[in-house]
């Protein structure tokens, strides 16, 4: 039987949940409708974040991804939406979404989201010589 798209975001356990890593995940092909006029809007989502227990599983963001197609939604609305979705589900120690929507009317639109865990602080920049 063939994919269908879902709303359920499956999740893994961090295999190093001691370590403050970075995990970055690139979308390009994210779809939606626009609200007001019914075509789609097309957008390069990328999700960068640290994890705390759980990491997202990337089938079912791909089929979760898939589950906006025919739905319609504001640039700013969808990407907070996605972010508090993810959230929910791994509760990560930090979370950017990066939602790049192509050219509508001689427009691009760029939606950042952000999610940080209230106790956790990123390590100082390293700067090698």
């Amino acid at each position: 039987m063939p994919s269908q798209p879902s709303k359920d975001l499956e999740t893994f356990d961090n295999p190093q949940p001691e370590r403050d890593y970075t995990i970055r995940i690139r979308v390009p092909e994210f779809t939606c409708l626009c609200p007001k006029t019914g075509q789609p809007d097309f957008a390069t989502l990328d999700l960068e974040y640290v994890p705390e227990h759980k990491c997202v599983e990337l089938k079912s963001l791909k089929l979760y991804v898939w589950s906006f197609r025919d739905e319609g939604a504001f640039h700013e609305a969808v990407t907070n939406r996605i972010l508090d979705d993810l959230v929910a589900a791994i509760q990560p120690r930090f979370m950017r979404l990066t939602a790049e929507f192509n050219v509508r009317g001689g427009i691009y639109t760029t939606v950042v989201a952000e999610y940080r865990a209230e106790y956790w602080q990123p390590a100082p920049p390293v700067s090698l010589p």
